[in-house]
């Protein structure tokens, strides 16, 4: 599991909001140069809204406007130079916020009535990209600032990033459900020709 695992780990107070049920959708961004930083047992990634409406309501219209959104976006780069934490969870902290803020901002705006994170955290969190998740709050301290030294000399990581991917859960796993590229609109390509495409191959 990939962002259920991840929510539990950050917040096993609050049960209540878990599990998925298949058809349940987010949108991520995937970090390919941290997978080999991740001890989580999911893709490194940043997520970007989750969860998105039920799978069933994603028609060709749905697919059509979420293509725009996402294209009137510029794609941009990540720096990954620090570690935060949250209870039980070791993450790498993106910079700058602001790029992916401004997706979750749009998709929210378009479809008010999602709330990141189901609303267990409030407002939702800052953008990060979780490294480890295994350890409970009493133990993480230690096991944490192991791994944190031991991967401290691999940062910081820049990443370019020019998609985002809906993903949706099937019972159990997340899998791709279609890719959506930044930018197309400045750079002249149909936004919905290109997301049709990869739409049709996931």
């Amino acid at each position: 599991m990939l962002i259920a695992d991840e929510s539990r780990a950050e917040s096993e107070q609050e049960p209540d909001g878990w599990p998925d049920i298949p058809g349940d959708t987010a949108f991520t961004i995937k970090i390919r140069e941290a997978d080999p930083l991740v001890r989580a047992g999911f893709p490194a990634h940043v997520t970007v809204l989750y969860p998105f409406v039920h799978e069933d309501r994603i028609d060709a219209l749905v697919h059509h406007e979420l293509s725009g959104i996402f294209a009137r976006h510029r794609s941009f780069a990540l720096t990954f130079a620090a570690f935060g934490r949250y209870p039980g969870v070791l993450y790498l902290d993106p910079h700058p916020h602001d790029p992916v803020k401004a997706l979750t901002a749009d998709l929210t705006q378009r479809w008010p009535e999602l709330v990141p994170y189901r609303g267990i955290f409030g407002p939702g969190l800052d953008p990060h990209l979780t490294i480890a998740n295994h350890e409970g709050p009493a133990t993480q301290d230690a096991a944490y600032d192991t791994l944190q030294a031991e991967l401290a000399p691999l940062l910081p990581l820049r990443c370019h990033v020019d998609e985002v991917e809906l993903i949706v859960w099937d019972g159990e796993r997340w899998r791709n459900r279609a890719t959506y590229p930044l930018g197309v609109a400045q750079r002249g390509v149909r936004a919905d020709a290109v997301s049709v495409e990869r739409m049709a191959e996931s």
